[in-house]
C-alpha cells in the first residue's frame, strides 16, 4: 500500500464556505493511487468540512443561516469568550460537523457524486489560514 500526504493551506476571508475540491482532486492525481481512499483532515477547532451539493451556493447559505440560528454568536449561556462572541459558536459548530472526511478513490480520482463538493467551513468572522491534510491511500 502507497501512502501520500498533502498539506493544504487554505485563506479565508471569514465565515463561509470555500471549495477545495479542485485541490484535493489535485492531491488525489499526484499521488498516483488508482483506487483507494482518500482522507482529508482540519487542523482547527474552529473550522470543519463539508462534504456538500456543489451547483447550487443556495444550499450552502440555507446551512449559514440554519446554524446562524442553532448556534448563534454572543448567546449569554457561552463563558469561553476568550477571542470575541464568535470564538465558542466557532467550538460548538465544528463540533457539530466534521472535522475530516473519507473518500473512495476510483480511476485516480475522488469519486465524487454529480453534485457533490469538498468544503472548507469557516466559522470565525475574522480571515484565518486553515490547514488541510489530505492523505490518499491505495
Amino acid at each position: 500500500m502507497s501512502v501520500h500526504r498533502v498539506r493544504l493551506d487554505v485563506p479565508t476571508t471569514g465565515r463561509g464556505t470555500y471549495e477545495i475540491t479542485p485541490q484535493v482532486q489535485s492531491a488525489v492525481a499526484a499521488s498516483g493511487v488508482r483506487d483507494g481512499l482518500c482522507s482529508v483532515f482540519v487542523h482547527h477547532t474552529s473550522a470543519s468540512l463539508l462534504l456538500c451539493e456543489r451547483a447550487d451556493p443556495e444550499v450552502r447559505g440555507d446551512l449559514e443561516r440554519f446554524f446562524r440560528e442553532l448556534v448563534p454568536d454572543g448567546d449569554p449561556r457561552y463563558v469561553h469568550r476568550e477571542e470575541g462572541d464568535d470564538d465558542m459558536p466557532a467550538h460548538v459548530r465544528s463540533v457539530l460537523t466534521e472535522s475530516s472526511l473519507t473518500m473512495p478513490v476510483v480511476d485516480g480520482r475522488c469519486d465524487l457524486g454529480t453534485w457533490q463538493g469538498v468544503y472548507l467551513w469557516e466559522h470565525r468572522h475574522a480571515p484565518h489560514e486553515r490547514r488541510i491534510t489530505v492523505t490518499v491511500m491505495g
